[in-house]
């Protein structure tokens, strides 16, 4: 049973306990239960954002790559105007040309080709269309085109090496190792030494021009074989280059080499066939002195067969000899079957 108490009877009680003031009374208890479980806090309030802080700052990011972006691209369209219009960048002349490499080829020609480029803005050129037409030229076996900003071109040319000379009708021209015909070099002080090669014609395609250097490029490897160490570095005692002998080379017959080989008493024709070129060329030699002494009208060779020599075989009456290394009387094989080339 509660009890109300009363200021009287709570000092009674006091006085009961002894006076030590550690009473407790019921409504002490339930004002802190009160406060214990029924009072609430004040709740801050935060204050957010529209955006998260780590999208926020990528958003920020952006903007500012964005705002460089677009500053750049106005620079770099102020920029391109400028080089467009402006008349620093214009090809004045054909001094503002430089040729480099340009010595049998005509400087005439180079100029041609880009000479429609003068007065035109330097970035207007088209430098792949100008290559393109340097190589047209036949002197010209590679070119590059480069700009010189503000205002020049820089022209590089990578000439063409002849090798023979070739007759093709009336004229006289240089051709490379490929079959290209370069014509004579536009250079005065350029002088050459090489034989005349025969039995190229002018409506020939290049293929076929290419087939036929094959052959005379052999031949040149062969007949200087001696002179050279794996045909291309200079023995340390070279010995005879043999194509300096020869004035000209027939390759009409693709089986049937011929050459001119010139000395003291005059030129003899000399039939080489399509191989062994060099064994037979020395053979030649070794026997030529005895040759004009038996024939004092000798004009041509034949040694493509084994066993048997045949001099002057394109004139009427052909002579036929043993072979020096033969027997006096050998039987005379049947020539091979020749084919001309067209």
């Amino acid at each position: 049973m509660l009890q109300r108490s009363t200021p009287e009877k709570d000092a009674g009680d006091e006085a009961a306990s002894g006076g030590s003031g550690s009473a407790i009374h019921f409504e002490d208890l339930s004002a802190e239960e009160d406060e214990q479980f029924l009072r609430t806090q004040k709740r801050v309030n935060v204050r957010k954002g529209p955006l998260p802080k780590k999208t926020a700052n990528r958003v920020k990011k952006g903007v500012i790559a964005a705002a460089v972006l677009a500053l750049l691209g106005l620079v770099a369209l102020v920029v391109v105007e400028y080089g467009v219009h402006s008349w620093r960048f214009r090809l004045e002349s054909s001094d503002s040309i430089e040729i480099k490499g340009v010595q049998n080829a005509s400087r005439a020609q180079v100029l041609d080709v880009v000479g429609e480029d003068i007065g035109k803005n330097v970035f207007f050129v088209d430098l792949e269309e100008r290559r393109h037409k340097l190589e047209q030229i036949p002197w010209v076996e590679s070119a590059t085109v480069m700009r010189l900003l503000p205002n020049r071109l820089a022209i590089s040319v990578q000439e063409r090496t002849p090798v023979a000379f070739v007759r093709m009708g009336p004229r006289i021209s240089l051709i490379d190792a490929s079959g290209v015909v370069m014509g004579m070099p536009a250079n005065k002080q350029s002088k050459y030494s090489f034989p005349v090669i025969q039995g190229i014609t002018e409506t020939e395609p290049r293929s076929s021009r290419a087939a036929a250097m094959k052959i005379y490029n052999r031949l040149v490897r062969e007949l200087d074989a001696e002179a050279t160490d794996n045909g291309d570095e200079p023995k340390k005692a070279p010995g005879r280059r043999y194509m300096n002998d020869l004035s000209e080379v027939d390759l009409s017959d693709p089986e049937d080499v011929k050459v001119s080989a010139s000395d003291a008493d005059g030129a003899v024709m000399v039939h080489l066939g399509n191989a062994d070129f060099l064994p037979r060329y020395k053979l030649y030699l070794e026997h030529i002195a005895e040759w004009r002494q038996q024939f004092p009208n000798l004009q041509s060779v034949d040694l493509r067969y084994e066993g048997q020599i045949i001099v002057n075989p394109d004139a009427s009456r052909a002579v036929s000899q043993p072979a020096p290394s033969e027997p006096s009387n050998p039987v005379k094989p049947k020539p091979k079957r020749r084919t001309r080339r067209r």
